[in-house]
């Protein structure tokens, strides 16, 4: 790697395309996201039903550390995980168990209860892609397969059966991004038989092919083309190995350095790794493209004879990490102001119905459905106001009868989890926010007490620390809808209870660089509150919205934001709904979720210079509303 580039465990600034290359050949990952890339195993044993977990950083051989411990002792369990939660499924102590537990990956702590299994069950075969998680067939003598969606804690659900009953699979992760396999499985007598399901489309298993022979409790590994079945029951140390997207028998790898049935399988992109198993506590690994024996990778640190592993980094992950795309410009060098870069667009918190923790994020410049970025640091943020950097997503206050004044962040460049970053001055909800490049404000809300508040406060997005009294809305109101370029922060419409109450059309400004009181900018074309706005450098947009009653709103209008006067007809959504959310860059304007009464996932887009209709983006994760109002992207109202 040139000199003049970051290391990969420090990625900052441009990569070079033919940098990231490598990095993806060597590390299986992204640039950033080596330190990333973890397996986790349940140090389960045939005489202990144990909660302790280990983790490994996969690219870097090493004895396993301590993790944190499942909610519930058990042994052979399933792993399963998306890029940011890895869950374990069923068991037994010695009754079989229904449960799932959960945690994020890149902390280090006690794992939660996620929900239930449709079935008690344990030695089900897993498989996942970055969205959703399935189990298949296990003891006892079961053909069911059942589903996880990873980003709404819950039940699972029904997905189809195996072609035939079977116990004993291995427990860990095979598959692509579309496809999971189950390989093997059996008790008396075991089989070689590979099926495998089609993640996009509920139903029961296909045949694939067959291993090079008969077993179960292997360890499973994958990248997004090979799925590799390593040791198990009735073997020695036999590793196969078979190409995802054809049909047909598998192919010998080569051999684990220890014969063992019931490894841990985890793996990024390039290494599979498989930890404990019956006997001992070795740690091995494999590079999954080139056909060789194993190599040591470690030990865990306890005998785990009945281990089960899960990684954040599989073959089912294959979106790219959502790092700036400035980052890739061609010319290696960031793209020039107002060129239409700043292109990810988050949503953070909600309802669906229950509060969710989830963050979403999609790539604004490319239509289609949003994937899991992380999760936020605890669970008030409802009703939140949102604003961001081109680094940096923010969200503050929200709630329900517990109102916080806690702002969190994320670094956009890495998926992950919020952290902490100050407090508001006033515990709130139903605020809204806004942005310029340094300054993230909030305006309006309503206090623990139900009162509302005219209060605009700001913070310095670079800085960690606790905002600061910018000054006042020309109304004392909640949910307006705030958006704004680098020099403008405006707030439309919302719920005003002094000197009215009523639901308002007022559109209100302020300079952002300059606290001081909001000034009155103009009227919306309809009175409105609960909607949505973002905003180009000249333009924004207020979509959606309701009357406070029965009344939903698909209007959208337009302001040029550097005059002051009324607010324009633009065009419509596609549904009229409120609650919903917004994110947007220099270029295109999203509107995400709401309700109407009755939940959406439904995304919108308009292009912002050019009035008329929105048209379907794609669909949330899951149907939510009352997430963050204000834009949280890296290229909003002249970021890009």
């Amino acid at each position: 790697m040139a000199n003049s580039y970051p290391r990969r465990d420090q990625a900052r600034g441009i990569w070079k395309i033919n940098d990231i290359t490598k990095n993806i050949k060597e590390e299986g990952t992204y640039p950033q996201q080596a330190t990333q890339s973890r397996g986790l195993i349940q140090l389960s044993d045939s005489s202990n039903d144990s909660k302790n977990v280990d983790v490994i950083t996969i690219p870097t051989a090493g004895n396993a550390t301590d993790f944190g411990d499942v909610a519930q002792g058990g042994r052979m369990a399933s792993g399963l995980g998306s890029a940011t939660r890895n869950l374990f499924a069923g068991g037994r102590t010695p009754s079989l168990l229904n449960r799932i537990d959960y945690i994020q990956s890149l902390t280090t702590g006690n794992f939660a209860d996620f929900g239930d299994l449709t079935v008690a069950r344990r030695l089900a075969g897993a498989c996942g892609n970055r969205i959703q998680g399935h189990l298949g067939g296990g003891t006892p003598s079961l053909n069911s397969i059942e589903k996880i969606t990873y980003a709404t804690l819950g039940n699972a659900v029904d997905f189809g059966d195996l072609q035939a009953a079977t116990e004993s699979f291995g427990s860990t992760q095979a598959n692509s991004a579309t496809r999971g396999l189950f390989g093997g499985g059996g008790d008396s007598p075991n089989n070689a038989k590979i099926e495998f399901i089609t993640f996009s489309s509920s139903g029961g298993g296909t045949d694939f092919g067959d291993l090079t022979d008969t077993r179960n409790q292997t360890g499973n590994v994958s990248s997004t083309t090979r799925a590799v079945f390593a040791g198990g029951t009735g073997t020695s140390a036999v590793i196969d190995y078979v190409e995802i997207g054809s049909l047909g028998n598998a192919i010998d790898f080569g051999d684990l350095t220890n014969a063992v049935q019931h490894p841990a399988g985890m793996c990024n992109l390039t290494r599979g790794v498989f930890a404990g198993g019956d006997p001992g506590v070795t740690i091995d690994f494999i590079t999954i493209a080139t056909r060789a024996n194993a190599t040591d990778f470690g030990d865990c640190t306890a005998a785990c004879s009945q281990a089960t592993g899960g990684s954040n980094s599989h073959g089912g992950i294959d979106e790219l990490v959502p790092r700036a795309p400035e980052l890739y410009s061609p010319t290696g060098k960031p793209l020039a102001q107002g060129a239409g870069v700043g292109n990810i667009g988050f949503l953070m918190g909600g309802y669906n119905p229950a509060k969710t923790t989830n963050i979403d994020f999609i790539n604004i410049s490319t239509l289609g459905n949003s994937v899991q970025f992380g999760d936020i640091s605890h669970d008030e943020m409802t009703r939140n106001a949102g604003f961001s950097s081109t680094t940096k997503g923010f969200s503050a206050g929200g709630g329900d009868a517990g109102k916080t004044d806690d702002i969190v962040s994320i670094e956009m460049q890495s998926k992950g989890n919020s952290s902490d970053f100050g407090n508001a001055t006033v515990s709130y909800s139903y605020t809204t926010g806004g942005s310029n490049s340094t300054r993230g404000l909030t305006y309006g809300g309503e206090t623990p007490d139900g009162a509302s508040i005219n209060v605009i406060q700001y913070v310095t997005m670079a800085t960690i620390g606790n905002a600061t009294d910018f000054g006042d809305l020309t109304l004392i109101r909640y949910t307006p809808m705030g958006t704004g370029n680098s020099t403008r922060g405006i707030s439309a419409g919302g719920y005003a209870t002094s000197p009215t109450t009523s639901v308002v059309n007022i559109i209100d400004y302020i300079t952002i660089s300059s606290t001081g009181d909001a000034q009155d900018f103009g009227d919306l074309t309809q009175a409105r509150y609960d909607g949505a706005a973002t905003s180009s450098t000249t333009r924004s947009v207020i979509g959606a919205g309701s009357d406070a009653g029965s009344t939903f709103y698909n209007v959208l209008d337009y302001i040029t934001i550097g005059s002051t006067g009324n607010a324009t007809d633009f065009g419509d959504l596609t549904v009229a709904r409120s609650g919903i959310m917004c994110t947007g860059n220099d270029i295109r304007g999203v509107w995400l979720g709401g309700s109407s009464p009755s939940l959406s996932n439904v995304m919108d887009y308009v292009t912002i210079a050019s009035t008329g209709n929105a048209a379907d983006f794609g669909d949330l994760i899951a149907a939510r509303y009352g997430g963050n109002n204000g834009t949280i992207s890296n290229g909003h109202g002249g970021l890009s």
